[in-house]
Parts: structure tokens; sequence; C-alpha cells
């Protein structure tokens, strides 16, 4: 096995100077209704600005013809800010991929993916700019953390995303937007608040939230023992997906830092008491990496560990990043780790990788376009 780096992890967020707008997206519904009277304007126009926002994807109150025209600056300012600001996009699979740049209003770049399936169409957002976890082979973590986004930030993603389904954006024609995954930029659980509140701004119906639904929606962890708890007394029935990339502590240790805090078994005691308060299957995230975490033997411990578990492992060819030591296992050594897998009754896939040649690892766009400006 290849000699790892010395790995430190980042739990605060870094300082930020100005911080981003306040967005409706931010408050709960009561809180939106309290923001309106606050500003003088009747209660009823909370919840119009739900509807625009929510139900038609529109957040430029200038446009919204329900409005009085005095109040409408007034809305853009104090209900719907900017957030968000595409830089550009690249496709690929035909277009039915799409990765979005978005530059927020300090210059910090995030980015999403939008990816149109047969049978569904998904986003996976971001929910830090950066990462503080520090995985040494994801593209995220090599950048390192910058801030956590806000309920607002994230929301605007995912409102982005069911807009350019609506307005069909995607090859196919008009879709709906009907799956969000927090599994781009950042470490959800360690941006706990704001993404409980955009996962409630997801699930509620419309026009107080999005309408879709609690098991479309995938929140996914390295290990945050702590944040799943927590999740557990949400009583929100939410996919939980666990990034475990191997079944031994000693070389978790290194490729996921967090593992010395908590251990693989304490990880999946958390996952289990999620289980069984939602009855929900979680997912086991597992990046095949060569001749790193890919043998046969680990896959005959991660059997042992989850064969009477519900869970399910979904193997992830590892998306290398430039310059970057870790590459994708063989395919050999894949079908391998799955028939070990199999033989214990773990249900297993392996993940359709979506977006190789538009950088489709977390963070290598938002890297690439940091790079072109220095």
């Amino acid at each position: 096995m290849s000699e790892l780096p010395e790995i430190k992890l980042i739990f605060d967020e870094p300082k930020q100077r100005v911080k981003p707008p306040k967005h409706f997206a931010d408050l709960d519904p009561t809180e939106r209704t309290a923001l309106a009277l606050e500003l003088g304007i009747p209660a009823f126009r909370a919840k119009q600005a739900g509807v625009h926002f929510f139900t038609h994807y529109n957040d430029d109150p200038e446009s919204w013809s329900d409005i009085p025209k005095e109040l409408r600056s007034v809305m853009a300012e104090k209900f719907t800010p900017k957030l968000i600001t595409l830089v550009r996009s690249v496709t690929a699979d035909g277009g039915r991929t799409r990765k979005d740049l978005w530059k927020l209003h300090d210059g910090v770049l995030v980015e999403s993916v939008l990816m149109r399936y047969s049978d569904r169409t998904t986003v996976c957002i971001s929910s830090q700019a950066g990462c503080g976890m520090n995985c040494p082979f994801c593209a995220t973590g090599q950048g390192g953390l910058t801030r956590n986004l806000t309920a607002g930030e994230i929301t605007a993603q995912v409102v982005a995303a069911a807009r350019a389904c609506d307005q069909g954006e995607l090859p196919g024609g008009p879709t709906r937007l009907s799956n969000v995954v927090f599994m781009g930029m950042g470490e959800p659980m360690a941006n706990y608040n704001a993404v409980m509140r955009t996962i409630r701004n997801i699930t509620a119906p419309q026009p107080d939230g999005l309408g879709i639904g609690a098991r479309s929606v995938t929140l996914s962890t390295v290990g945050l023992v702590s944040g799943i708890e927590k999740l557990i007394s949400e009583d929100i029935p939410v996919t939980l997906a666990i990034s475990l990339h191997t079944p031994d502590d000693e070389l978790r240790d290194s490729l996921v830092p967090i593992n010395s805090r908590w251990k693989v078994r304490e990880v999946l005691e958390a996952a289990d008491k999620y289980s069984d308060k939602t009855g929900r299957r979680y997912s086991i995230e597992y990046a095949m990496i060569k001749d790193i975490n890919d043998q046969a033997w680990r896959s005959d411990l991660l059997g042992r560990l989850l064969k009477n578990r519900n869970a399910h492992v979904n193997l992830i060819p590892l998306n290398p990043t430039p310059g970057s030591k870790w590459t994708a296992s063989r395919p050999e050594d894949e079908a391998e780790f799955v028939r070990i897998l199999e033989s214990y009754g773990v249900p297993v896939t392996v993940r359709d990788t979506r977006g190789r040649e538009i950088d489709g690892a977390c963070g290598q766009l938002a890297a690439a376009e940091v790079t072109s400006e220095a």
C-alpha cells in the first residue's frame, strides 16, 4: 500500500469578512411571515413569495406581477437577494449531465451537478465551500474549507436545478426535479443547521418548500456520529449515506481522518440507530481506489460487518483528479469485490460514473476556475 500523508482535520469554519445576505429560505415559514410584518408588508406577501420561489422557481421579484411595483424592490432586497451567480456550465453524456459552477457574493466558488436519468432527475449540491475533512483522495478536500454555506445558498442551488428541469434545459424536454443528494462540496453534518433548514425547504409542501419527498433526499456524511444522532431526532426520513471507503480503522484513519474521532463500528452503530428509527436502509459509499482499499480481504471484512445490517453498498469507481496518485480500481478487482459482498448477501451496486470528461469529481471545476484566474 502506498504511504499516506499526515492529515490535519479542520472542524471550525474559517472567519469570513462579510456575511451572505439574509434570504427568506434561511427562515422557516413562521419567520418569513414575521419578516414581512417587520418590513411593514402584509403577511400574505410572504406566502406569495413562496409560491414564486418554490413553486415557479422564480427568484426575481421584479417579474412578480401579483406584487405591487412599490414592494418589488424591497422584496428583492429582503426576501430573495441574489445569492448565487452562474459562472459557467459544462455538459457530458449528451447533455444529460450538467455541472454548474456558481459564484457567491464574496467570490467563493461552489458546484452543483444536474443529472437526468430515464426514471429520475437528480441534483447533487454543495453544502460548504471547500471541505475540512481532508480526505486525501478528494478534490474538494485538497483545497481545505473556505466557509459554510447558508441555507439560502444551498437552497438556491436546488431551486436553480428545479428551474432548469422545468424549463426543459436538459435533453428530453421539461421534467420535474425528483431527487436531491448532499454529495457535492463539503461535509453536510459539519454545517448541520443550514443543511437541516435546506432539507425542510426541499421537503415542505409547496409553497412553503419544493414538495420533494424526504425519501428522495440523500444526506451523505463521512461519519460525524454526533450529527447522525441529531438527525435521528429530526423525524425526517431522508436516506442516510455513509462515506466509509474502507472497513478497517487502520486505513480509514488516513483515508477518512474523522475516523480518528469516531471509529468504523461507532459510525455503523449510529447508522443502525437511524435505520431502526426511520425504517430506512442506509447506503455505504465506497470509492474504489486501485491498490489502496480494493483488496479481496477488505471486501470480506466489509461483508462480515454488513451482512446483518439494513445497509446497501454503493461502489464508486474513483474519479481521478489532476496530479493525484489515486486512481480507479482495475475492473477485475472491482468485480471480485462485488462477488465477495454478494456472497454475504449484502446488496451492492456500482455507481454510474457520470461526468468524467467534465472534471466530474467534486471540486475539480472550481479548482480549475481558480487556477485560470491566477
